[in-house]
């Protein structure tokens, strides 16, 4: 539930104070910290008040699948953070993936999307949506021209990721997003990759944002989350709450208060993770075993300057290719030592992962190759480690193979 008097007397204030005291709604009883209200309902002195609070006439917190005091200074404080009017959070960021599409398609629709996606959001838009009814048409996020070609038909929501994962392609959002509303569309963009530390999809044309606030906003591996981010009111409170309160993904308040205490860090974390970022991937250009670097902050990269233009930072995570095949890439992961093998990212711990075999799997081999996803890339999430530590353990694994 909003906290708008607070919401509104904080607006001048600078990102960093924000993060910590963004949204804040203390109990009566004045607390520090903010409040974990672990309390599935609430309770009401009379029925005539029950009735109203359903109706809509009087704003409370009813049940937490609906809202809850915990869940509410995150989605305030997310809100603050992205400069948007409204936050809806959800359990997990696939949830706020597929309700913000749920809530603006309908059978008969249309959907064009970028063909560079996380391999679940892929299976959403290529096989899920189309079951019910949606036509789907998937382009090169990074060609303008073909997004100009399928937008020439009435269109009613546009998805994209950009960064990327794991390619980390580059789309230009002011572009996108002004064809995409002559379309009539409504720009959905899944911010991951550049967090909205380096990123602000609503300030570049787009109407929705959405985040996996598992990544760098928890960024401690502990706990699940997701949100949706907007400044359509009347969506939000409309069709998207209409999804969220009868379907049910509601993020736990536990949960919540976990990503809370995550983001008063998110800045300070996510400026080291980029710091580290830009060491390693430049190190790694210099390695004859290393075929191809993947990473904004790279002069290499092909949408650089694009990068620079719209992000304001280059992100946490770098992708590269292993001079070999399959088996190259296995003998590198399998002879790191402190290096993780596993598919998160936005993670204190540095993470790495085969995407071909594991957060693409799902993909034919076409499709894989199609959006430049080899046998031999993999993708490094990386961590708070010491730069000279991970630099140290990938120079170690690569000498291996």
């Amino acid at each position: 539930m909003p906290n708008e008097t607070f919401t509104n007397q904080i607006l001048n204030w600078q990102v960093s104070t924000n993060l910590i005291r963004g949204g804040l709604n203390r109990s009566n009883f004045e607390e520090t910290s903010e409040g974990l209200f672990m309390s599935s309902g609430f309770v009401y002195e009379t029925a005539e008040k029950a009735q109203r609070a359903f109706e809509g006439e009087e704003e409370r917190f009813i049940y937490s699948r609906f809202s809850n005091p915990t869940i509410g200074i995150f989605e305030d404080r997310m809100a603050l953070l992205e400069g948007a009017q409204n936050c809806r959070a959800t359990a997990t960021g696939m949830a706020a993936v597929y309700a913000s599409l749920a809530a603006t398609l309908k059978a008969g629709d249309r959907l064009v999307a970028s063909r560079a996606l996380f391999g679940s959001c892929d299976y959403v838009c290529r096989q899920l949506f189309p079951r019910h009814g949606v036509e789907t048409v998937m382009v090169d996020g990074t060609n303008i021209s073909e997004w100009e070609r399928a937008l020439r038909k009435p269109t009613s929501a546009v998805f994209l990721e950009t960064p990327s994962n794991p390619q980390l392609d580059i789309i230009d959002l002011s572009a996108v997003s002004e064809i995409a509303h002559k379309a009539g569309a409504r720009v959905i963009v899944d911010n991951i990759i550049a967090t909205p530390i380096f990123q602000k999809p609503l300030m570049l044309g787009a109407d929705v944002v959405v985040y996996s606030s598992t990544k760098h906003i928890d960024g401690q591996g502990r706990a699940m989350g997701g949100c949706i981010i907007t400044n359509d009111s009347e969506w939000a409170m409309g069709d998207l709450n209409q999804f969220l309160r009868h379907t049910g993904p509601a993020l736990s308040p536990f949960n919540a208060w976990v990503h809370l205490k995550g983001i008063e860090t998110l800045k300070l974390r996510v400026e080291q993770h980029a710091r580290s970022a830009q060491l390693i991937a430049e190190f790694l250009e210099n390695q004859t075993n290393v075929e191809r670097v993947l990473f904004p902050g790279l002069d290499s990269h092909p949408q650089r300057a694009l990068a620079k233009k719209q992000m304001a930072g280059p992100g946490t995570v770098v992708s590269f290719d292993i001079v070999g095949d399959r088996s190259e890439a296995f003998k590198f992961l399998n002879a790191l030592n402190m290096i993780d093998i596993s598919n998160n990212l936005g993670d204190s711990k540095s993470l790495i992962t085969h995407p071909a075999t594991t957060t693409h799997q799902r993909l034919s081999p076409e499709a894989r190759s199609g959006v430049g996803i080899t046998d031999s890339m993999v993708r490094l999430s990386v961590g708070l480690e010491d730069p000279l530590d991970i630099i140290e353990d990938l120079e170690s694994a690569l000498k291996k193979i």
